[in-house]
């Protein structure tokens, strides 16, 4: 790992996550630096590029949710610092797989850089995702009264997360059946959950008395 370009992404990029919403703050762009560098070891793949495409996934949020993954991968292209340290090649790779790290994208990853930051976004643990589905919730929707967020949140993990929802795991083959990182496996107990809404609305109960007390 080069010391100036972490130097850099932890002085300069990672505090501009302290701005955006409580699912999406510093703490959840640290967690998808480690994934992605653990996985990028794990492949054989570039650290260094695996790690500043996980620094900057989220960027583009300061503009927006609906299309901060074209913003984010707009101001890693823009960035001059990053010339120190990356090819222009480099940099639009990376780009590439910033844009396409969304969820509800409706292609595949086109690199294995996109793969690799897609599935650490996706790190399933089953009860931090209810909690920030909550967060989301509370921090863009908040007019709605208790049971509106909790239909929002039931619909929402259906929609992305049940049995036909719009999230792909894109690692399977890469990672020849390794259990180490598990998303395969929460995201089934994470469906086991969602199928049986009485352990949603526990979940969410207890979230919400937690966050809102």
């Amino acid at each position: 790992m080069h010391c100036e370009l972490k130097k850099y992404i932890e002085t300069e990029i990672l505090p501009r996550y302290d701005k955006f919403d409580k699912a999406h703050q510093r703490a959840h762009a640290e967690m998808v630096i480690r994934q992605s560098v653990e996985l990028a070891e794990h492949v054989g793949a570039d650290i260094d590029m695996a790690y500043t495409i996980a620094a900057y996934h989220d960027t583009g949020l300061i503009e927006g949710r609906d299309l901060h993954h074209e913003t984010s991968a707009r101001i890693m292209r823009t960035d001059k610092r990053l010339r120190q340290w990356f090819s222009e090649e480099q940099i639009e790779t990376m780009a590439e797989a910033v844009e396409d790290h969304r969820a509800s994208s409706a292609h595949p990853p086109r690199s294995l850089y996109g793969r690799i930051v897609a599935d650490a976004d996706r790190y399933i643990d089953p009860v931090d995702i209810i909690r920030r589905t909550v967060q989301f919730g509370l921090d863009h929707y908040p007019t709605l009264d208790c049971e509106e967020h909790y239909q929002r949140t039931l619909q929402h993990l259906r929609e992305k997360y049940g049995r036909g929802g719009y999230l792909h795991l894109w690692m399977t083959e890469e990672l020849g059946g390794n259990t180490q990182f598990g998303n395969a496996e929460r995201l089934e107990q994470l469906r086991c959950i969602i199928d049986d809404e009485k352990q949603v609305r526990q979940h969410f109960d207890k979230i919400w008395n937690d966050t809102t007390k």
